[in-house]
């Protein structure tokens, strides 16, 4: 039952009183987690300033204090309810240039923290003065080391003119609402605790308290679990992303996405997820693409701004919602605006050298040329299909200049008019801001590069989600760009990392059209959409949650007083964290949710790759090692993903290799012993191969069986009983090369199919394997190879003994 609904019951009742909760109930903070005080306090009192960058080593003496004074007066009062300044008694003074007489000037400080980030909860404020003006009793009961007069003063510091019948403080009382304070508000009150109600957000305390003393509770949580677990992984990446900043001030960021959350209705999975984790992003995006809008106004300035489609469709949505109809959607790819400005090969070179797969239809609808040149191209490849690099390897012999020349003129004319045709006054603009999801502007370099062929002078302005700053030193100096999630918020090696994992992003972003290709009329020309039905409504949903979070944000933080993006480094630091932890580490429902999205890759290809595939990344390290496997190229396009559907362990593995954390000495592999294994021939013959047996960091082993064509072997005997008599097998995998270097370092790595590997003497199930005696052999057929040399490797977890 909600407490609305409770409400227009008890009007109805004969109701002793109301009492309610007060931290992060009546009253919440604008910090991530209620120890942000603590990190404001360290702020405050001038500890930050004779010992900087400590704050996370402050936070922790403090709950350390606080543990040590509690455990005191268990013991010597057998109570555990304790005030502020006897907290503040173990705090070691001297480790941060204080002394002891400094213990007030602490209690004070932490205070003004509290004063500062506590505000009052205007849903419960309403509760309240219902009931109060119902005739119903009213008042608090809090477990705090705040005693009643401080309370009562935060309390009329967040709503002046509060009043209530009672006020109960734990500390005052040396008992909590767990223990005897309830039974001493109903008894000095004289409370009917069956015409009772308490509300609040601790379930053992407010709630099962309540109940053991006969008071009717009304549950207040500040979220659910799933969204609190998201919450504690921020913290996490936060912590370890961006480091010294503090991890628990955000002004009030995370509270704004839980009250919105809170007043939201229940709706699908997809709708949440846009409504607490991606509309928070978009909306402190579109904060920062505001802000570059007045750095880019001024004096003499027609600023233009423009969304580049299709990844930046949410984006201008929110932006048209939030600000009206003062921007533009222009659909222009990389595709469309490189060949525009080509005036060379290298462009198109460039280009092609990307594209996955190619043909000569596809060819001549990108370049509208065809030629007997193009056509005998095509024809020498299986299929008449090739990859984007062998295409542009050969591109100088099958065009010339002047074909490239008349090719981008045609396309050049075609790009102006639809912007024109788009962009109101586009002629009298002195400055266009883009606005994109990123990465290293590529779109706008082209862009300038048409300009510039054009005579058109109006400078260029990028404004990105996520910003690859190196790739921003060969802009035009007239022109700028700047990334909101840029490299001053979370290092390179991070950056790319994100980066690797974007694909998400931008399917969740994206409009439910296939990219363009080309213009007509100043109208946009676009590629089919092979994306399913089903994908485009879920991205439609979780906008639809992103959209109604940027909707009621500003609503929703009005009335709290919060601030979430008035400090631009604060906002992208916290944007940066809610992202990333989308990004690189989902939980099993968004895997759930997510896993099945399918990327089109566009550029010349209507393939769809994949988003996840976790039988990728668990060959990728059998084959060639974590490290190794982390560095995978796409597809699949969800890397990160594909590590956490293995385990949520290895899902974090990854992050700490993105943020170079994953030290190679502790989780690479290292030889521990041999074995002996047998190779046969079509002809009976066979032959005993020593190997090495690796051990790596995660405890599994690793064995690689190098082999020659010319060896002509047809099956390998591997003997698991001596590797290990009990164990886990995850996988037998090979790979081709024309060397055993080139072979073992391959990407390409073939997972041999479960259904062909024979266990002789090994009972089995599933991964599990135990073996009947010593001679216990896995048989692993070896196929006909096509290179010079295959190298055919098995990972093992051993369980019991080790390798013999």
């Amino acid at each position: 039952m909600t407490i609305a609904t409770a409400d227009a019951k008890c009007r109805t009742q004969n109701v002793s009183a109301w009492s309610f909760d007060v931290f992060d109930t009546f009253l919440v903070r604008a910090c991530t987690t209620p120890d942000g005080v603590f990190e404001r306090t360290y702020e405050l009192s001038g500890v930050s300033h004779s010992c900087p960058n400590v704050s996370a080593n402050f936070v922790q003496h403090r709950i350390q204090a606080e543990a040590r004074a509690r455990r005191t007066a268990k013991d010597k009062r057998s109570a555990s309810e304790v005030h502020i300044s006897e907290i503040y008694s173990y705090f070691p003074f001297r480790l941060f240039g204080l002394a002891r007489r400094d213990l007030n000037d602490l209690v004070e400080a932490e205070f003004d923290a509290e004063l500062e980030l506590c505000r009052a909860n205007p849903d419960m404020l309403r509760q309240y003065l219902d009931m109060k003006r119902a005739g119903h009793r009213v008042g608090f009961i809090s477990d705090t080391y705040w005693d009643s007069d401080r309370l009562a003063r935060l309390l009329r510091t967040c709503w002046p003119g509060l009043t209530w019948d009672f006020l109960y403080a734990s500390c005052d009382h040396g008992s909590s609402k767990s223990e005897a304070l309830f039974a001493k508000y109903l008894s000095e009150q004289g409370v009917d605790a069956a015409t009772s109600f308490h509300v609040g957000d601790n379930e053992r305390a407010d709630i099962r308290g309540a109940r053991r003393h006969g008071i009717r509770p009304r549950y207040y949580p500040q979220a659910t679990p799933q969204l609190a677990s998201k919450f504690q992984r921020e913290t996490a990446l936060f912590e370890l992303l961006c480091h010294g900043a503090p991890s628990r001030l955000d002004d009030g960021a995370r509270t704004l996405r839980r009250m919105v959350a809170a007043r939201s209705a229940e709706k699908s999975p997809a709708f949440h997820l846009g409504l607490t984790i991606l509309g928070p992003v978009m909306t402190a995006f579109d904060a920062f693409v505001a802000r570059r809008c007045a750095e880019v106004a001024g004096p003499g300035r027609q600023v233009a701004l423009g969304f580049l489609g299709r990844d930046g469709f949410l984006s201008h949505r929110i932006w048209q919602s939030l600000h009206g109809t003062t921007s533009a959607y222009l659909e222009i790819n990389r595709r469309v605006s490189l060949i525009a400005s080509a005036d060379t090969m290298q462009p198109l070179v460039d280009l092609l050298s990307k594209v996955f797969k190619i043909d000569a239809p596809t060819f001549h609808d990108m370049m509208k040329i065809t030629s007997p040149k193009v056509a005998a191209f095509f024809a020498a490849f299986p299929g008449g299909i090739a990859t984007g690099e062998e295409l542009a390897a050969a591109l100088p012999d099958l065009l010339d200049a002047d074909e490239i020349v008349e090719l981008a003129a045609a396309l050049r004319a075609r790009l102006l008019a639809y912007l024109r045709h788009t962009i109101p006054g586009f002629d009298d603009c002195t400055d266009l801001l883009l606005a994109d999801l990123g990465y290293s502007g590529s779109v706008q370099k082209a862009l300038r590069r048409v300009f510039d062929q054009e005579g058109i002078n109006i400078r260029l302005h990028g404004a990105y989600l996520i910003s690859l700053d190196d790739a921003f030193d060969d802009v035009a100096e007239e022109d700028s760009a700047e990334g909101f999630i840029s490299d001053l918020v979370v290092t390179p090696h991070v950056k790319r990392m994100l980066i690797r994992n974007v694909a998400l992003l931008e399917q969740a972003c994206c409009s439910a059209d296939g990219s363009v290709r080309d213009y007509e009329g100043g109208t946009v020309l676009r590629e089919i959409n092979p994306r399913p039905a089903s994908q485009i409504a879920l991205a439609a949903e979780i906008q639809a949650g992103a959209q109604a979070f940027a909707d009621s944000a500003a609503g929703v933080a009005a009335d709290y007083g919060l601030h979430p993006y008035a400090a631009p480094d604060i906002a992208a630091r916290w944007c940066t964290a809610t992202l990333t932890r989308l990004l690189l580490l989902p939980d099993e429902d968004e895997l759930a949710l997510l896993g099945g999205l399918k990327h089109d890759v566009n550029l010349g290809t209507h393939a769809l790759a994949p988003m996840l595939d976790s039988r990728f990344a668990r060959d990728q390290i059998t084959a060639r090692g974590l490290s190794a496997a982390c560095t995978s190229a796409a597809p699949p396009m969800w890397l990160a993903g594909s590590f956490a559907r293995l385990s949520p362990s290895y899902g974090y593995l990854y992050v700490l290799f993105g943020a170079n954390r994953l030290p190679a000495d502790v989780f690479e592999e290292r030889p521990c012993g041999s074995v002996q294994v047998g190779l046969f021939r079509a002809s009976g013959d066979a032959a005993l191969e020593t190997v090495t047996i690796y051990r790596t960091g995660l405890a599994e082993l690793r064995l690689r069986i190098p082999l020659s064509r010319t060896m002509a072997i047809t099956m390998i005997a591997l003997p698991l009983a001596k590797c290990a008599p009990e164990g886990l097998l995850h996988g037998v995998t090979v790979q081709h090369g024309d060397d055993v270097r080139d072979a073992a370092e391959s990407q390409d790595v073939i997972g041999i199919a479960t259904e062909s590997l024979v266990y002789a003497g090994l009972q089995r199930t599933g991964e599990h394997y135990r073996a009947e005696n010593e001679d216990g052999c896995l048989l692993i057929p070896v196929a006909p190879m096509t290179q010079d040399i295959a190298v055919y490797s098995a990972a093992i977890t051993p369980l019991g003994t080790g390798p013999k």
